[in-house]
């Protein structure tokens, strides 16, 4: 029977795993005696920059107003060809829906693929979005290895 251990992915590790999108889930800080709030999430990745992207709704009866100028963390994982690898991203989001097309921000969206995934109980164009970054404060990759017995 063999072992699993886990391992830090490399910077370049890290940026293929990531590619230029997928999916995660995205944590809200809350007040300390509350759970955060927990939402899945397509995002985009620019290695260039090291940065992320969402396009996040913001239906009406929505509490992520409130929320988005809260910490957060991101985490993405899957099972690969060389078995399950993670990234968890820490920071505070910047919102980049009016930021000028010269900016870090807006260039970096150039490079990257934020998966459309239609999951509304309404039409998407019944509902608001806005885009926004997230430069990691700390991020850490993680890949399984096995080991012999």
């Amino acid at each position: 029977m063999q072992g699993l251990r886990w391992l830090r992915m490399s910077a370049d590790e890290r940026n293929e795993f990531l590619g230029r999108g997928g999916t995660g889930v995205i944590s809200f800080a809350t007040e300390p005696d509350e759970p955060p709030v927990s939402i899945p999430v397509s995002y985009g990745y620019s290695a260039e920059v090291e940065r992320f992207y969402y396009r996040l709704s913001f239906p009406q009866d929505s509490r992520k107003d409130d929320l988005v100028d809260r910490h957060v963390s991101f985490v993405t994982h899957r099972e690969t060809d060389d078995g399950w690898r993670s990234v968890v991203v820490t920071g505070q989001l910047s919102a980049i829906s009016d930021a000028p097309y010269e900016s870090a921000e807006i260039q970096g969206m150039w490079s990257i693929e934020i998966p459309l995934v239609d999951i509304f109980e309404r039409p998407p164009r019944e509902t608001t979005f806005r885009y926004f970054s997230l430069e990691p404060a700390t991020m850490t990759g993680r890949k399984e290895t096995k080991t012999d017995p």
